[in-house]
């Protein structure tokens, strides 16, 4: 099971998030959008909008360049496990705490307000919900990584996404012994890429680069005969 989970899953997650992303653009690009609510409610929008994205943008960040920095670079640097386990706990906790706290507005505002919910789908509101409780099992990662702080529960995350990222064999392996809470944190983060393409959360990766290139348009205005 634990090969299954944390050495097959990952492949599978991440080969539907991309295929399924690409398919979605090229078939229905006019859905790729996030359909902001703020026309509908201001209120508490924009506090809300703005602590959600900006906590998760420093959470991404902060697994890329954790989970994905070679060991032996921060070895180089002079890092030692221990700090850079305390660095992480104390960014990812204050990022854990922003993005749960704008995640909770949105939220509220979407089950409380009549018009937001009615324009609200399933997929839409389910997504926020496994958010929240995917950051609610990250903060709770901290308390956990706070019994240990020689690092070495950091490193066999660092070994296991490297593992997967480099197409390293054994990669489960290094999960093999890993706390519940962080199983549970990495199986639902991947689920999420698995819905990926299928939720709003796909405005995530637009970028108006067509804009670029794209042909500019004239709007010309015909004068007509009120007589006629």
């Amino acid at each position: 099971m634990n090969n299954l989970l944390f050495g097959i899953y990952p492949y599978i997650a991440i080969t539907v998030m991309i295929l399924g992303s690409i398919a979605r653009y090229e078939r229905d690009p006019f859905t790729w959008k996030s359909k902001s609510s703020q026309i509908l409610r201001k209120k508490q929008f924009v506090i809300g909008s703005v602590l959600f994205h900006v906590g998760v943008l420093f959470i991404l960040m902060g697994h890329f360049v954790g989970l994905l920095t070679p060991i032996a670079v921060f070895d180089a640097l002079g890092v030692s496990h221990s700090a850079k386990q305390v660095l992480a706990m104390t960014a990812g906790g204050i990022a854990g705490l922003m993005a749960l706290a704008g995640g909770a507005i949105l939220l509220h505002r979407r089950l409380t307000d009549p018009r937001i919910r009615a324009n609200s789908t399933v997929a839409d509101t389910g997504i926020l919900i496994l958010l929240l409780v995917q950051l609610v099992l990250g903060l709770l990662t901290i308390i956990v990584s706070m019994q240990h702080l020689d690092g070495h529960e950091m490193t066999k995350l660092m070994n296991w996404a490297q593992s997967i990222v480099y197409l390293k064999a054994g990669a489960a392996e290094h999960m093999a012994d890993v706390n519940i809470l962080f199983k549970l944190h990495i199986f639902l983060g991947l689920t999420i890429f698995l819905l990926f393409p299928f939720t709003r959360l796909v405005h995530m990766i637009s970028a108006p680069v067509r804009y670029l290139w794209r042909p500019g348009y004239q709007i010309v205005r015909t004068k007509r005969n009120p007589a006629e």
